[in-house]
């Protein structure tokens, strides 16, 4: 049995979360932490947990690392908009202490291919440009994704940000070459596509190097 601690389960994305871990017969909900539920983080490793799960909001994150390394406790982080540095050092902590975080910018199984299939395309195609999606509720601008693609296809391709209310996660990857255009695009219509993918994490984080592994496709 997986002893699971879950910061930010009042989120849309937690929510999904904590109720799929409930429904697992190899996993435990430890608990639950949230400001609006008055429980920390760091109360829910006190009580035991054998993996963290962070989905909270960028100013939250390097507190959920720090609390988890203190702890000795391997994090999966899906919350996006950390600085690159930030994240790095992290992670050096993270090895330091012979433990494992592992932060994908994205955990949907279709989310990934989208990004693997633009890398391909981009060796074949002249141009491209990111549009990404999302809910007006979302911190972040660009999002995670949308930067890993862009690292991924290479060249820093131009990104627009588009919030509004109805939408959940949305990305196309527009490119162009002589009398022709490709359009890879991936469409999340609810959090719970999300949930595979980091349900995946939880049960194989401990399988990884200790320090930061970047992107879920490491586990597939």
């Amino acid at each position: 049995m997986i002893r699971v601690a879950l910061s930010g389960a009042t989120g849309n994305v937690g929510r999904a979360l904590a109720a799929a871990v409930e429904a697992s017969e190899d996993l435990e909900l430890v608990g639950r932490a949230a400001p609006s539920l008055g429980v920390s983080l760091i109360e829910l490793l006190q009580n035991g947990a054998d993996v963290a799960v962070d989905f909270t909001v960028p100013d939250a994150a390097g507190a959920a690392c720090e609390t988890a390394i203190d702890a000795g406790v391997p994090l999966v982080l899906g919350t996006t908009g950390l600085a690159p540095d930030e994240l790095a050092r992290h992670g050096d902590h993270f090895a330091g202490r012979g433990i494992q975080l592992l932060h994908a910018a994205n955990f949907a199984i279709g989310a990934v291919l989208m990004m693997r299939f633009a890398e391909q395309a981009a060796a074949r195609m002249d141009g491209c440009e990111i549009i990404e999606l999302h809910a007006d509720t979302k911190r972040d601008a660009p999002s995670g994704t949308s930067r890993a693609t862009a690292e991924r296809v290479g060249g820093d391709p131009p990104i627009h940000s588009v919030r509004l209310p109805g939408l959940v996660a949305h990305q196309e990857v527009i490119f162009g070459a002589q009398g022709q255009t490709l359009t890879i695009r991936h469409d999340t219509t609810s959090r719970e596509a999300f949930v595979p993918g980091i349900l995946l994490a939880v049960r194989r984080i401990r399988s990884l190097p200790p320090g930061l592994t970047v992107g879920l496709e490491a586990l597939l």
